[in-house]
């Protein structure tokens, strides 16, 4: 069992991202998810996510951020920008994706 993400005292950012899985490149889609898992903890002013995924596919992952500096530059990142690609291409039916300011932990 995995325990939530432990974050510091707010202010910071959560980014949602909410998204349904096709049934395409099972395996794809496993490696490039833990490279980005391993990518996005190196990045300055990341601390942390949470994940769930159910038997259908949908799943939500949330990542928290120091500021917004931090997510526009996790958005902009070569190898992230290649995977948002190829989740629009053949890894997502749908998707989306909100930034939240956590006021209160």
């Amino acid at each position: 069992m995995t325990e939530p993400c432990t974050c510091p005292g707010p202010p910071y950012y959560s980014v949602i991202f909410a998204n349904q899985r096709t049934t395409k490149d099972q395996a794809g889609y496993e490696a490039m998810a833990d490279r980005m898992f391993q990518l996005a903890q190196q990045q300055p002013g990341y601390l942390g996510a949470d994940t769930a995924r159910d038997a259908e596919g949908f799943g939500i992952t949330v990542s928290y951020w120091r500021d917004l500096e931090a997510i526009e530059n996790w958005r902009i990142n070569s190898e992230h920008l290649e995977a948002q690609q190829l989740g629009r291409e053949k890894w997502y039916e749908t998707f989306s994706l909100r930034v939240a300011k956590v006021e209160r932990g």
